[in-house]
C-alpha cells in the first residue's frame, strides 16, 4: 500500500481486524461478508500516490481532484458510486493569537471509507478509537464514521469559539482601560482578531447545508435511521454558528467603541491645547504692546509700571487657568 495510508482496517460487526494486502481483495471481501466495510486513512497523498485507492474504490475524478487539490469550501456532493463530503477541522494556538483550519475529506461508498486529510488540525486517530472502543455505534457502516468524524468536527468549534470568547473578553477589558503604551495598537489587534474570526466563520458557515441534507434529507450510502444523529450535529453547528456571529459583532462593537475613545481622547487634547495656547497668548500680546517703540505708554515713567504690568499678565493667565479648568479643559 502506498505510504500515505496512515491506517487501513476492515470492521465487521463493530469490530476491527486487519485488511488483505491488496485493496482489491479487501473491498470484494468487506462486500462479500454484507455486515463488513473497508476503512482507509491517508494524509496529503500525490496524485500518484492516490491513483491507486482511487482506481480500486472507483471514485469519481472530480472529487479526486478536489481531495487532491485542498482548498475545498466545506459541501457534499453526491455521485453514482459514492458520496463526497468535505469538512473542514478548526485550531486555535492561544500563544499566537491564530485560528488555523485543515481540510477533511471523506469518500462514503458500498462497504468502504476513504479519509484524505490535509494539515495537522484533521486528526482522526482519535475519532477511530473512539469507535472502535463502541463497537454498537461502529456496526452501523460507513455511516457511523461520517457522523463520527462531522460530530467531533463540530463539536471542535465549539471549543475553539470558547477560547475566542475568553479571548476576546480580555480584549474588550483593554479598550475600555485608560490609555498606555500596551494600548496603543489596540485597533490592530481587534482588526487582526477579526480575520481571526473570519476564518473561522468559513470553516463553519458553509457546512450548515450539507449537515441539513444529513439531518432532513435523503442521502444516498446514508442510513435513514441515522438522521436524528446528524440533526444533533446541526444544531452543535448552529450553536457553533451563533457564537461566531456573536463574536464578529462584539468585535465590530469593540472596534468602534475603540475609535469613539480615540476621537474623545483627541478632543481632550485639542482642548488643552488650545487652553495653554491661549494663556499663552495674553501674555504675549501684553509684551508685544509695551515692547514697542511709542514714547507715551502708560506708566512707563513710573517705578512700579513694569511689575505692574507682570502682575497683570500673571492675573490674567491665573483667570484663564481657572475658567478653563471649571469648563473641563484642563
Amino acid at each position: 500500500m502506498p505510504r500515505v495510508i496512515v491506517d487501513c482496517a476492515m470492521y465487521r460487526d463493530g469490530r476491527r481486524s486487519e485488511a488483505p494486502g491488496d485493496l482489491s481483495d479487501a473491498l470484494a471481501q468487506a462486500r462479500a461478508v454484507g455486515d463488513a466495510f473497508l476503512w482507509i486513512g491517508m494524509y496529503e497523498p500525490t496524485e500518484e500516490e492516490f491513483e491507486h485507492v482511487s482506481h480500486e474504490f472507483g471514485l469519481h475524478k472530480l472529487a479526486v481532484e478536489d481531495a487532491l487539490t485542498a482548498h475545498q469550501r466545506p459541501k457534499l456532493e453526491v455521485y453514482d458510486d459514492s458520496l463526497f463530503v468535505v469538512l473542514k477541522p478548526v485550531m486555535y494556538d492561544e500563544d499566537a493569537d491564530r485560528v488555523t483550519t485543515g481540510e477533511l475529506m471523506l469518500f462514503i461508498g458500498d462497504s468502504f471509507v476513504v479519509t484524505v486529510r490535509h494539515g495537522e488540525g484533521a486528526a482522526l486517530a482519535a475519532v477511530r478509537r473512539r469507535l472502535e472502543h463502541e463497537p454498537e455505534v461502529l456496526r452501523h457502516g460507513p455511516t457511523a464514521v461520517l457522523y463520527a468524524v462531522s460530530d467531533a468536527v463540530v463539536d471542535h468549534y465549539i471549543e475553539v469559539a470558547a477560547e475566542l470568547q475568553a479571548d476576546l473578553e480580555e480584549l474588550e477589558a483593554e479598550v475600555f482601560a485608560p490609555q498606555t503604551a500596551d494600548t496603543r495598537n489596540t485597533a490592530s489587534r481587534i482588526y487582526g482578531f477579526k480575520r481571526q474570526v473570519l476564518e473561522f466563520r468559513r470553516a463553519t458557515s458553509p457546512l450548515s447545508q450539507p449537515m441539513d441534507r444529513l439531518a432532513f434529507g435523503n442521502v444516498p450510502f446514508v442510513h435513514d435511521h441515522a438522521r436524528p444523529f446528524f440533526r444533533d450535529v446541526a444544531d452543535h453547528l448552529t450553536k457553533a454558528n451563533e457564537y461566531v456571529e456573536g463574536l464578529d459583532r462584539l468585535l465590530s462593537d469593540a472596534l468602534s467603541a475603540h475609535l469613539a475613545q480615540m476621537g474623545v481622547r483627541q478632543n481632550d487634547d485639542m482642548r488643552k491645547i488650545s487652553a495653554w495656547a491661549a494663556m499663552a497668548a495674553v501674555p504675549t500680546m501684553v509684551a508685544g504692546i509695551y515692547g514697542m517703540n511709542f514714547r507715551d505708554m502708560p506708566e512707563l515713567r513710573q517705578w512700579w509700571g513694569y511689575p505692574a504690568v507682570l502682575l497683570v499678565m500673571v492675573g490674567l493667565c491665573l483667570g484663564l487657568h481657572r475658567m478653563f479648568k471649571r469648563r473641563g479643559w484642563l
